[in-house]
C-alpha cells in the first residue's frame, strides 16, 4: 500500500501512523508521480533532508523507545474548484493540527507536491519525545482533525461535505474504495466499479455454479480459496473477495457459498498463491510481448533527467572530497609549520646563549682564578643543568603541540568521515529515488498498455496463452490440475476419475508443450483448456461431444483405461466440449 495518494475531496485531510521512513523518503521525493517537489521545512534534526531526518528518529525512536510506528504522517489535498491554499494557510492549518494531536515542537518535515494540476502538502511528525523517552500517544487523532477541519474551514470561508464527520457512504449505501483498492485501480486500469459491473454481470446470467466460474474466467479470473473460501484472482494478480464483488445487496456471503460449494468445495480449489502463480504464466507473454514493442522513449527521457540531477549531486560529492582532500593538505602544512617553529624557536635559543656564553667566558688570570678556585667547574654545571631545562621544556610543548595536532586531526577525519557519509547517504537515497520513478513509470506503462488491451471490452482478457510455455514449476502444475479438476470433473464421476487417472501417470507439462509445439509464438492464441484437455488424453484427442449445451464447462476427459472400461459397458462418456 503506498502512502499519500491523493484523494478527492474537499480539504479532505487524510493521517496515519506509520514506520518506514526510508520508503515515506524515497515515495516523498518521486519527482515522476509528482510534476513539482518541494521540500519546505525540516526541523528538529542534523541533516536537511528527508533520509536523513527520518533515518535521525527512527534512531532515537529505537534506542529510547519500543515504538515501532515512530512517524505521524499526514497529507492535506484542498478542493481547487474553491480555489488554491496560500502557504499561509497550509502552514496555519498544520499548527492547528500540531497543537491539537500534542505534537508541538516535535521534529517535522513539510513537502509540497503538484500533481496533475494539485498543489497538496505533506506533513510528517516525529512521535518520539526524548525527553520523557516516551512516543506521544494520539488519541482519537481521527475525531480531532475533523475538529480542526471544520474550523479551519469555518475561519477561512470553505465548504465542506455534506455530513463530513462520519464514515461517508456513496449513494448505495457503500463505503468509499480502500487504499488497497485505489492501488488497484493504479496498477490494473479498472476501478473497483467496473469489478463489481463485470462481476455482478455474470452472477445475473449464470443459470449454473460452472457457468458462473467460466464467465468468470473468461473475463480473466480464476476462483481460488484462501482465508475466506472462495476469492477471485484477476490476470493482473490482484485479489478480491467474492461476494465484495457482487454489487447486490440481497447476495449474502452464505447465498454464494450455498450456490459454489457442491461443485467448487474449497478444498479442490487453489491457494490464492497457487492461483497468483497459474495467471502470472498468462500474463507474463502478453506484456513481455507488449513491452518488446515499446519504443522506451518514456524510459530514456527518464533516465536522462535521472542522469543530470545525479550529475549534480554527484558533482557536489566530488567537489566535496576534493574539498576535504585539500583541508587535510592545508592542515598538515600548518602543523607542519608550527613544529618546525618550535624547533627553530628552540635552535635560536640555544644559539644565543651559546654565543653569550663564549663571549662572557673568563681569559688570562680571571679564568686561571676560576680554574683554581673551582668557580669554572661550578659555572660549567649551572649551565648545563639550566640547558636541561630548557630542553625538557621543548620537549614537554613538543610533545603538547604533537597531541593538540593529533586532536585537531583526529577531529577532521572524523568530521570528514561524516560528511562522506551524509554524501553517500544522498546518493544511496537517489538511487532509491531513482528506482522508485522507474517502478512508477513501469506501472503506468502497464496500466496503460492493459488499458490499451481492453478496448472495445467491458473485462480483462480471457485467461489464455499467446506463447509457449517454455517451464512449470510443480506448485503452478498442482494449482492447475486442481483447478482444472474442479471445473470438468462432476460430482457422479469424480471418484472413478481418480481411481483410474492413478493407474497411469500424464505428463501435463511435456503434452502442454507438445499442444503448444505448432502454434505461432504471437499470432493465434491457445486455449489453456484445451491444452490441458489434450494432456490428458495423453497426446490424443477423443471423437465425442461436449454434453453441455448452455455454454458450461465441459467435463474433463478420463484416462484411456476408463474409457475402455465404458466401450466395454457400451458408454462412451469420454467426449469433450471444444
Amino acid at each position: 500500500m503506498r502512502w499519500g495518494d491523493l484523494h478527492e475531496g474537499p480539504m479532505i485531510p487524510k493521517a496515519s501512523q506509520r514506520s518506514g521512513g526510508q520508503d515515506l523518503a524515497t515515495h516523498l521525493l518521486n519527482a515522476l508521480d509528482n510534476e513539482y517537489v518541494e521540500v519546505a521545512e525540516v526541523s528538529g534534526a542534523v541533516a536537511s533532508d528527508l533520509h536523513g531526518a527520518f533515518a535521525e528518529w527512527e534512531a532515537i525512536a529505537s534506542g529510547l523507545t519500543k515504538c515501532r510506528k515512530y512517524l505521524y504522517s499526514l497529507s492535506v489535498n484542498p478542493d481547487l474548484a474553491q480555489g488554491e491554499l496560500t502557504r499561509a494557510q497550509y502552514l496555519d492549518y498544520v499548527d492547528r493540527v500540531e497543537k491539537k494531536l500534542g505534537l508541538e515542537g516535535q521534529p517535522r518535515a513539510v513537502v509540497f507536491h503538484i500533481k496533475e494540476g494539485r498543489e497538496h502538502c505533506h506533513v510528517v511528525w516525529s512521535r518520539i519525545d526524548y525527553q520523557s523517552e516516551k512516543a506521544i500517544h494520539l488519541a482519537f487523532d481521527r475525531d480531532k482533525l475533523m475538529m480542526v477541519t471544520r474550523e479551519f474551514a469555518r475561519d477561512h470561508g470553505l465548504t465542506l461535505p455534506d455530513g463530513y464527520g462520519r464514515d461517508p457512504l456513496d449513494d448505495r449505501g457503500r463505503r468509499p474504495e480502500s487504499l488497497y483498492e485505489k492501488q488497484q485501480q493504479r496498477a490494473t486500469g479498472l476501478s473497483k466499479e467496473e469489478r463489481m459491473q463485470m462481476v455482478t454481470h455474470a452472477w445475473k446470467s449464470a443459470d449454473s455454479p460452472r457457468a458462473f466460474v467460466r464467465a468468470l474466467e473468461e473475463m480473466g479470473y480464476v476462483l481460488a480459496t484462501g482465508n475466506r473460501p472462495y476469492v477471485l484472482v484477476d490476470l493482473y494478480g490482484t485479489m478480491n473477495a467474492l461476494p465484495k464483488l457482487i454489487d447486490d445487496r440481497q447476495v449474502k456471503t452464505k447465498d454464494i457459498r450455498a450456490f459454489l460449494e457442491k461443485d467448487f468445495p474449497p478444498e479442490q480449489l487453489p491457494t490464492v498463491d497457487e492461483a497468483k502463480a497459474l495467471v502470472a504464466q498468462h500474463r507474463k507473454a502478453r506484456e513481455e510481448f507488449a513491452k518488446a514493442q515499446d519504443n522506451g522513449r518514456k524510459r530514456d527521457t527518464l533516465l536522462a533527467a535521472q542522469a543530470k540531477r545525479r550529475e549534480g549531486v554527484t558533482a557536489e560529492h566530488a567537489g566535496l572530497l576534493e574539498g576535504q582532500r585539500q583541508e587535510r593538505a592545508a592542515l598538515a602544512a600548518a602543523q607542519l609549520s608550527e613544529r618546525q617553529a618550535l624547533r627553530a624557536g628552540y635552535l635560536a635559543q640555544a644559539r644565543r646563549i651559546k654565543a653569550e656564553r663564549i663571549a662572557a667566558k673568563p681569559t688570562g688570570l680571571a679564568a686561571f682564578l676560576g680554574r683554581v678556585t673551582g668557580i669554572t667547574l661550578i659555572r660549567e654545571k649551572v649551565q648545563r643543568y639550566r640547558d636541561r631545562q630548557r630542553l625538557e621544556a621543548f620537549v614537554a610543548r613538543k610533545t603538547e603541540l604533537v597531541r593538540a595536532q593529533q586532536g585537531a586531526a583526529h577531529v577532521q577525519r572524523e568530521r570528514h568521515r561524516l560528511q562522506a557519509v551524509d554524501g553517500e547517504r544522498k546518493l544511496k537515497a537517489l538511487a532509491a529515488i531513482e528506482k522508485r520513478e522507474l517502478q512508477s513509470l513501469e506501472v503506468k506503462r502497464v496500466r496503460e498498455q492493459r488499458i490499451k488491451d481492453r478496448a472495445g471490452h467491458e473485462h480483462m482478457p480471457a485467461l489464455t496463452l499467446e506463447l509457449k510455455p517454455k517451464g512449470r514449476r510443480a506448485s503452478v502444475r498442482k494449482a492447475q490440475n486442481r483447478y482444472k479438476d474442479s471445473l470438468r470433473v462432476p460430482e457422479e464421476r469424480q471418484a472413478r476419475v481418480e481411481e483410474t487417472e492413478q493407474s497411469r501417470p500424464i505428463d501435463l507439462q511435456q503434452s502442454m508443450q507438445d499442444a503448444l509445439a505448432a502454434q505461432s509464438p504471437l499470432s493465434k492464441a491457445v486455449d489453456v483448456r484445451d491444452a490441458f484437455s489434450r494432456a490428458a488424453d495423453d497426446g490424443k484427442s477423443g471423437d465425442g461431444q461436449g454434453s453441455g449445451d448452455d455454454g458450461a464447462i465441459a467435463e474433463k476427459p478420463i484416462s484411456r483405461a476408463s474409457r475402455r472400461s465404458e466401450r466395454g459397458r457400451g458408454r462412451d462418456d469420454g467426449g469433450r466440449e471444444r
